[in-house]
């Protein structure tokens, strides 16, 4: 399925593409209740007047629709963190303040990161033939680049858009997905069984596939499995102690906000899943802090060499119409605002959750969030889209 042609979402299921972000500088003091999330070498917290601004972007979130949504905004020495709405549909607990999520997409930035590294090391060529790394697997892959896959331009269809064997909607999402385990090896072979979408390097379309082959990649030239690369060559290094990237395990750990899915008119709690449907291309969980924090590493050039930093940055345009100007770097967008400023970062979701990261080039200022919804098929959707969109612009425009 491709994403984008839904409710703007991209991910894994069906999350958008629309939200953007535009840097202006933060100061000074913070609000009481972000106290209890400072952390050791964190920037001090920025002002309450703008955290209040903050604030009521966030509660225009929940007043749409949403049943909770969490953000952080860093730039300039400050951040700020806030929550809206409840943990669970109808329950009085409010969003966890880091409360953890599943990033979706996203993951897809760390995967692209781990191969970019792998380039650095000599190990793989961004331009060498898939058909080098995973013999056979690969119809025509000796003329599909590591490089295609990363900025969707293979032509490789999703996998997802097998929607008999990979349903990511209703009842049999729940019997035929749900808790059932999807070896990426699988997921591959069903993507690369589709009708492409066009020929390599002729076109550009977003396909879950290419990631999950990315992560495959990585496996065969390292010996490991991606989430051990993942965790070996960013999460650790970094302290990214919230972060993880589970195989098949169903549970969130830690504190977290409930996502759900509406199946037969009742929202079923669909927060425990098994991630293997997603794989390297979408299984990761997180907070909005670590995603804070690994983008500015990634963008500040601590996890790539300024080279291949570069390549990543290197963009293909997308061809969807969103309302921002946007482009596909290998596992990084960029975004060029109404406003005139470009961020470069990545947006996810997977059953349950929808999430957003952007930041500046240099990667000093930026805004992670994620938000849960009733139903991704909510007749509400655009307007929590339009709302989250101006809590973006609040955060980095200011109020207009």
């Amino acid at each position: 399925m491709d994403a984008r042609a839904k409710v703007r979402w991209r991910s894994v299921t069906v999350w958008a593409a629309c939200l953007a972000a535009l840097a202006v500088p933060i100061t000074s003091g913070c609000s009481p209740s972000d106290h209890d999330a400072r952390a050791a070498g964190d920037p001090a917290p920025v002002s309450l007047a703008q955290g209040g601004q903050l604030q009521r972007a966030l509660d225009a979130v929940t007043a749409a629709g949403a049943v909770g949504v969490q953000a952080e905004v860093i730039g300039a020495g400050g951040r700020w963190r806030g929550v809206s709405g409840h943990a669970r549909l109808g329950g009085a607990q409010p969003v966890p303040r880091q409360g953890r999520f599943r990033m979706g997409s996203i993951t897809k930035s760390f995967t692209a990161t781990v191969l970019l590294q792998l380039a650095a090391q000599g190990r793989v060529g961004l331009d060498d033939p898939v058909e080098r790394y995973l013999p056979g697997l690969v119809p025509g892959g000796q003329h599909i680049t590591l490089r295609q896959l990363l900025n969707h331009t293979s032509g490789i269809a999703d996998y997802l858009d097998d929607t008999k064997t990979y349903p990511i909607a209703g009842r049999t999402f729940l019997e035929k997905v749900r808790f059932h385990t999807f070896p990426a090896e699988q997921l591959a072979r069903s993507g690369v069984a589709l009708p492409r979408y066009f020929p390599p390097g002729k076109g550009w379309h977003y396909s879950n596939t290419n990631y999950v082959l990315a992560g495959l990649i990585i496996e065969k030239v390292t010996g490991r499995s991606w989430q051990d690369e993942i965790s070996r060559r960013i999460v650790r290094p970094l302290g990214l102690h919230t972060t993880t990237a589970p195989s098949s395990d169903p549970d969130i750990p830690g504190p977290h906000a409930h996502g759900y899915m509406e199946i037969d008119g009742r929202a079923v709690d669909i927060t425990r899943m098994n991630p293997s449907i997603a794989g390297p291309a979408g299984a990761m969980i997180s907070t909005t802090g670590d995603l804070d924090r690994f983008y500015a590493a990634l963008l500040g050039g601590r996890l790539l060499p300024a080279t291949w930093l570069a390549e990543m940055k290197k963009t293909v345009p997308i061809p969807d119409g969103s309302p921002a100007k946007e482009a596909d770097g290998l596992g990084i967008d960029s975004m060029q605002l109404p406003c005139g400023v470009t961020v470069w970062g990545y947006d996810g979701g997977i059953v349950g959750y929808g999430s957003k990261s952007l930041h500046t080039a240099d990667g000093h200022r930026g805004i992670t969030l994620s938000v849960t919804l009733r139903d991704l098929s909510d007749p509400h959707t655009t307007q929590i889209l339009d709302a989250i969109q101006r809590t973006v612009d609040t955060a980095f425009c200011g109020t207009r």
